[in-house]
Parts: structure tokens; sequence; C-alpha cells
């Protein structure tokens, strides 16, 4: 269901509908007819109130939960509200120098991904949500790698790539290896594949062993090609998703809601499924906000995802940041710190 034309609403209503939003998202409760008299300088009683809001609840904008004779926006409501009546501001001098500081050494001074885990717990700490960063598959270029013996059969192959990330595997080795072996293979990757993505590694390395021109053991070329081919399966589709700040999401009003903070939690362990969800954002060309039942993801928690792509020097996706929160987020607070975050990134990883 579509909602309807903001146009649609007369001015008494669009002021009161505006008004019991934004009193929903300050404090997470049903907002009552006092509450709008208090706030409004409409003069109207609240009995005035009570039936306007009827009214809207009728058109599907506003919904009473249980017994409460407080009102709350529908899903469907907030997306007009989004759409048509949200004022979006700057985000404020300290946010921007926070989310700045937190990227500060991104793609220079450190690892890729400690850089957008810093941006993501800062994004995650000024919004009070959790914070997401996704950053598609991609193949790593090599600068250096160890083998070290952990049992007969089994090694540790430490793989350092040229953005600085280290990662370690543990891989299953011929019989009868020697250390003197391990060394052999590491030192191979390191003087002869350093500088090449894992692809280009294991097609000079089959090259090679196909025309019998190494310069190394045979069961060393056996232990590097394994090692390589490990790395290359494991990059391939991969994407990188950071998830910070979940502790957030459980907050006074979620606690008397606690199956859907669970549901929330166990939706944020699909990480497969939400990385696709970024990857749709991706796909638009400035922040994105997708409320509750708008994606099948988080249909049964009820949460709201914003989120805003990063771009590279050539204008291309890198990667989508954003947050996750119920569905009374601040809508008009978050969307620019949002937006802000991916233009700092898109500007830092340049």
């Amino acid at each position: 269901m579509m909602p309807m034309p903001i146009n649609d609403l007369n001015d008494r209503a669009r002021s009161i509908f505006q008004l019991v939003v934004e009193a929903y998202i300050d404090d997470g409760q049903p907002v009552g007819s006092r509450t709008i008299s208090r706030r409004s300088t409409l003069n109207l009683s609240p009995a005035s109130i009570r039936n306007v809001m009827q009214d809207l609840e009728e058109a599907g904008l506003l919904a009473a939960p249980h017994t409460s004779a407080g009102r709350v926006p529908t899903e469907l409501g907030l997306r007009l509200f989004v759409d048509g009546m949200m004022q979006v501001a700057e985000p404020s001098a300290e946010d921007r120098a926070q989310i700045e500081a937190s990227l500060s050494g991104a793609g220079t001074n450190g690892p890729v991904e400690t850089a957008l885990a810093n941006a993501t717990a800062a994004l995650s700490g000024l919004s009070a949500c959790a914070g997401l960063v996704m950053v598609p598959g991609h193949e790593r270029v090599l600068k250096q790698v160890a083998f070290a013996p952990l049992s007969d059969r089994q090694a540790l192959v430490v793989l350092v790539a040229m953005d600085g990330s280290i990662e370690n595997r543990v891989i299953d080795v011929p019989a009868g290896l020697t250390p003197s072996m391990l060394v052999e293979a590491g030192n191979y990757i390191t003087a002869t594949l350093s500088g090449l993505t894992l692809a280009e590694a294991q097609a000079r390395m089959r090259a090679e062993i196909a025309s019998q021109q190494l310069a190394m053991d045979r069961a060393a070329a056996r232990l590097v090609e394994a090692g390589l081919a490990i790395w290359s399966a494991d990059h391939s589709e991969r994407p990188v998703l950071i998830v910070r700040g979940q502790a957030n999401l459980i907050d006074e009003n979620a606690r008397g809601d606690i199956d859907r903070v669970r549901q929330l939690l166990d939706e944020l362990e699909t990480k497969e499924d939400i990385s696709q969800l970024l990857a749709s954002a991706g796909e638009g060309a400035s922040t994105r906000i997708f409320i509750g039942s708008e994606n099948k993801l988080f249909a049964l928690s009820g949460s709201s995802v914003i989120a805003a792509p990063w771009r590279g020097s050539d204008g291309r996706v890198i990667g989508v940041v954003g947050v996750i929160g119920p569905t009374r987020l601040n809508y008009a607070r978050i969307v620019p710190m949002v937006d802000f975050t991916a233009q700092t990134l898109s500007r830092l990883m340049r």
C-alpha cells in the first residue's frame, strides 16, 4: 500500500500528524490528544484532536497499539513523514568532527577495515543505533605470506595484504613437509608473487608448475598453491560486513518488546541477507531509507535501515555505510549523519 500524497491532508490534519510523529520519535510512546493539545498552536480541544487522529487512523497513517488511548505512526505514516514532511538539517559541527576523526587514518596509516570499524562505531554512538558498513568482496593484493607448522599435517598461513590487513588460515599440508620447506614457500610468495592479486598469483603459480620452471621444491610449490587457493575461494565473493553498537538496540523502550529486539539481533547475525540489503542501497544515487516491512529481512522485527553508498575516484560504489534501529528513529538527524559519513569515506578513500 502506497502512502497517500501529503497534499491530500488538510492543514489541520497535517499539523496534528506531524506532531504525533515527532512526539513518538522523541520518546517511543503512544501519543495522546492531550500531548498534542499542549504542543499544538491550533487552539483545538483534545476532543477535536481525537477526531482528527481517528481520521488519520482510518487513513492508515496512525494506529492504536493494544488498549492504549494514544496513537503511534504506522510504517505507512512514517514513510509519508519521511518523504513529504521531514526537515533535514546538516550534521552538527561536533558530529562532523567525530566522524572525520574516526576516519583520519583510512587507507593510509592502517588497515582499511580498522578505519571502517572505527567509522561504524562512531556512527553507532552518534545515532544510538547499530552501525553497519559493507565492502563488496574483492581480492586483496599480496604483500607477504608466512607458513608456520602446527602439526605433522597442518600449518598456519599468515597473509599480509598491501592495505595492511592481516589474516590467518589453517591448512592441511602433505606428510613429510619440513619446517625448511614452509620457510621456502613463504619466501617464494613474498619474493615472487608480492604485488599480485590472489587470482594473478594463482595463475602465475600454475603456469610455472606446468612449465617446470619453479626454483623451489615441488612439495613447497604444492603448499604455495594450496595456500593461494584457500584464500581465493574465501575472498572471491565474500563481502566484508562490520556491525557495531548492537547494545544500543536494547534501550528502555525496547525492554517491553524484548521479542522484537531478539528477532532483530538474530537478523543481524544473518550477514549474507544484510549484505544483500546494503547492496541494494548501493544501487541508489544517495541515502536510502527502508522502513519496517518494506524490506522482508526486517519485517518481523519492525526495524528501519538508513544507508548510503560511498564511492572511489572513478565514481563507482566501493561500499555502503548506514545504521539500523527501531522504526522510531530520529530520521531528520540520522539521514544527514549517514550521508556525511558516506561523503567523508568517498573523499578519504580516493
